[in-house]
């Protein structure tokens, strides 16, 4: 059994978790393999993410690594084989090019709210989504996420994360666009203002109305964005 074992570890990428039910040998001994992978966390050849989940170290130019963000989290995202939830928040900040800083902190947007967890040294945190996730969405609702959570982005001000939002959005094509408006229409107030005034500011001829309509007028969103960098603000009700 330790052979059976320490073979299939061996064929294994470093950083990928897995755990005791990836094996054959788990469903006729699982105590066994238990101690098998616990015995291989002392000797250092593994290393234990949380309870009963595992990973071969990560070795990079600078000395260990800790599993990417997807691999920490990845048996949460999906369930029976379908998509519930998918990596937003401080992760999505940093792969959008808004922020330089590096996570500790994971957050999951999916269906149902949920008790924050430890794993690791992370905590991850789960905000409610309403649209519908799959694979072609994901992409725009991580863009939406960083309008809605525009306050909390770290270390960037406003107008640098509004300038970095303007060039996210001027590349997407028309068909996203549309896309990205209809899915906004199950966020925040602020996530939609912010939105419109963008898409307005990047095209005066786009088709806002369905957005404009929604808000609420006597509602303001104070954002601490520069009116050279988003001139058109004020009709949005932005500040």
């Amino acid at each position: 059994m330790l052979d059976i074992i320490k073979n299939k570890i061996e064929k294994l990428a470093p950083g990928y978790v897995f755990t005791a039910d990836e094996f054959d040998v788990t469903v006729k001994s699982p105590t066994n393999v238990s101690r098998i992978l616990n015995g291989f966390v002392e000797e250092g050849i593994l290393r234990k993410l949380s309870k009963g989940r595992f990973y071969k170290p990560v070795i990079g130019k600078f000395g260990e690594l800790p599993p990417d963000d997807y691999e920490v989290v990845k048996d949460l995202l999906v369930e029976r084989g379908k998509l519930i939830g998918y990596i937003t928040g401080y992760t999505a900040f940093n792969e959008l090019g808004l922020t330089t800083q590096v996570p500790f902190a994971l957050q999951i947007g999916t269906y149902d709210e949920k008790k924050a967890i430890k794993r690791g040294a992370y905590r991850i945190g789960f905000i409610k989504q309403r649209n519908t996730i799959i694979k072609d969405n994901i992409p725009l609702l991580k863009l939406l996420d960083c309008l809605r959570f525009f306050k909390i982005i770290p270390d960037v001000m406003p107008d640098v994360a509004c300038r970095r939002l303007l060039y996210l959005l001027s590349q997407l094509d028309d068909n996203q666009r549309n896309k990205l408006k209809k899915l906004a229409l199950k966020y925040t107030p602020q996530t939609i203002a912010l939105l419109g005034a963008m898409l307005e500011a990047l095209n005066p001829q786009e088709d806002t109305i369905a957005l404009f309509k929604i808000l609420n007028p006597m509602t303001t969103y104070k954002l601490g964005i520069s009116n050279t960098i988003l001139s058109n603000q004020k009709k949005w009700n932005i500040r």
